[in-house]
């Protein structure tokens, strides 16, 4: 359980000094069921904190961004998005492959996961969500061959490059992200060889790529560094090897020019290439270090308990302290969108009522025993707002679970999308609601990465992969009958909106296959009023696991799962061009 128990007598003088300091004693599920925190775990996040409160910012005039235009677009996972060119692992030219497709076929923006670098271990983190740093990039998706020293190079130089690619695997396997990045890094240190480096360089980049090269002799958590190395600064930087902070400043400068390039493919397009920020990052990596002072390094952030993860959810990442991010004039968040902002269409912020509150889990305790801490809301907002202006770009905010409703509502009001998601779509019987009722401003899709397929929803292949990882806090038949339930009651929407045959009253599907009720799924998307609308290539293209497992680990091979084909076969599939002539329709 999340608190303490509900029946707990509040502490008058906590309760006064933890809301004097953004602490929350207790909070309201989504089901309206209200939870008192644990008056340990509510002393134990005070304690994380400055002992007095900051100033909240000055107030300011709210400003808005333009109304985004009406458009529809592709979610994708980059990694899985592999051509017979790519090295086993999607990269920023099959981006930009597929972002001109994309614009042929009248789709206005492609909504990419996370970009953001990882630790430099080996093998590499697969999760995007959990990076060393959301300002700089994954060298994984450099494309080798695009690489001006790899034009240059002499032809032997060439052929040895050539003759580190992996080999070709079968187009389903999981991806390998050790073999890919092993056979990738040898080949860019290879390219890097031949270069004179730039010493010069910017000192967050410089910080970056220090902290890298310290990584790899030190490993990869800064706070088991020898003392002197924790901090930035001249110890430090003596300690790095050169050669190694000018090879990973060289990869993020490449990595900009990749991204560009991808970004160039979206010119024409209503928005573009909307990339996604993580909520959190690694609290031993680079961004840690570099930004120590406004991050709470002993506090992980996570979730409460909710139906889909009903254990709640650890992330295992640190975020901003609001103390601290408001006494420094919030000036490294402000680098961090300008940063992403700078090559991008728009951004998906991730776990958007984040800019409210979050989910802090004090060290000791599980995902369960946090509780929330509140931010400067008009401040984050007003910033996320501003930098957003400042580029011409487009902001959604996955506005899903147990959200306040101011949340939404302020998203509203500053023209910023929320999302709508299928499954999520329900009144407070269950049943789903007609597409007609969905909100204007948002962007719609049938799923998440964090939730079932399109395929997956159907077959069950949800129940058995949470059974099978051990997350069920219930049987496993309670969670059939309850699957069956959910899958009954969106045939019976689909039936009602003529879109399929009605189910038969035994709890069939009437005989309509599969494949059909997802294609019926996408048109009842694209009668919602929904400013954008969104397609999966998992869902069009059948495939039943979900990206990623909320709760899991080693259990599921989360953020390894490839799209069924490759990106040559995909984009002449008849089902992507059957659900791009849907919406564009639309």
């Amino acid at each position: 359980m999340s608190s303490a128990a509900d029946s707990a007598v509040p502490d008058p003088e906590l309760t006064a000094e933890a809301a004097a300091r953004g602490v929350a004693t207790w909070y309201e599920t989504g089901g309206h069921r209200r939870v008192d925190v644990d008056p340990a775990v509510v002393r134990a996040v005070m304690a994380l904190l400055d002992p007095r409160p900051a100033a909240p910012a000055a107030p300011a005039e709210p400003v808005a961004l333009p109304e985004v235009p009406r458009t529809w677009g592709w979610m994708i996972q980059l990694y899985g998005v592999r051509s017979a060119s790519s090295w086993g692992v999607g990269d920023f030219a099959d981006l930009a492959a597929f972002t001109r497709w994309a614009a042929s076929t009248g789709a206005g923006l492609v909504l990419v996961n996370p970009l953001h670098a990882v630790a430099p271990v080996d093998p590499m983190p697969a999760s995007p969500y959990s990076p060393s740093s959301r300002r700089f990039v994954n060298p994984l998706y450099l494309r080798v061959e695009d690489l001006p020293e790899y034009r240059s190079a002499p032809a032997s130089l060439r052929a040895a490059v050539d003759a580190l690619r992996p080999e070709p695997s079968d187009p389903t396997a999981l991806i390998d992200y050790a073999r890919v990045w092993r056979a990738k890094r040898a080949a860019l240190e290879l390219l890097f060889n031949l270069i004179n480096p730039d010493m010069s360089d910017d000192p967050a980049r410089r910080d970056f790529a220090t902290y890298m090269a310290l990584a790899e002799a030190h490993g990869v958590d800064w706070r088991e560094w020898p003392p002197p190395l924790r901090t930035p600064g001249p110890a430090a930087y003596e300690a790095a090897d050169p050669n190694r902070v000018a090879f990973h400043a060289w990869l993020q400068r490449r990595c900009t020019e990749q991204l560009e390039a991808a970004n160039a493919a979206a010119a024409g397009m209503p928005i573009g290439i909307v990339h996604d920020l993580a909520v959190g990052i690694d609290p031993g990596g680079s961004d840690a270090w570099t930004l120590q002072d406004v991050i709470a390094r002993d506090a992980r952030v996570g979730a409460p308990p909710d139906a889909f993860n009903q254990q709640g959810q650890d992330w295992g990442l640190a975020t901003w302290r609001p103390d601290r991010l408001a006494a420094t004039g919030y000036a490294a968040y402000r680098d961090l969108l300008r940063g992403i902002l700078a090559h991008a269409g728009g951004l998906r912020v991730d776990h958007v009522a984040g800019l409210w509150r979050l989910w802090w889990i004090p060290p000791g305790h599980g995902a369960a025993e946090g509780t929330y801490v509140h931010y400067d809301a008009e401040a984050m907002l007003g910033i996320l707002v501003e930098e957003a202006a400042r580029a011409g770009a487009v902001v959604v905010g996955e506005d899903l679970g147990t959200v306040e409703p101011i949340v939404t509502t302020t998203l509203h009001e500053r023209n910023i999308l929320g999302s709508s998601v299928l499954w999520f779509t329900r009144d407070d019987t269950g049943a789903f609601i007609p597409p007609e009722r969905w909100p204007a401003a948002a962007m719609a899709s049938i799923s998440t990465h964090d939730l079932p397929t399109a395929t997956g929803f159907l077959t069950g292949e949800h129940v058995d992969a949470r059974a099978a990882a051990g997350v069920l806090t219930r049987s496993v038949a309670e969670e059939r009958r309850s699957a069956e339930a959910d899958r009954a009651a969106l045939l019976d929407l689909l039936a009602a909106e003529g879109l399929i045959p009605a189910p038969d009253p035994s709890g069939g599907s009437g005989g309509v296959r599969v494949a059909a009720i997802v294609e019926a799924m996408h048109r009842l998307l694209a009668r919602s009023p929904c400013r954008v609308l969104l397609a999966s290539p998992y869902d069009v293209l059948g495939e039943a696991r979900q990206p990623n497992l909320p709760g899991t680990s080693e259990q599921y091979p989360n953020w390894r799962i490839p799209l069924p084909l490759l990106l040559e076969d995909l984009t002449g599939d008849p089902r992507m061009r059957a659900v791009a002539e849907l919406f564009e329709r639309r």
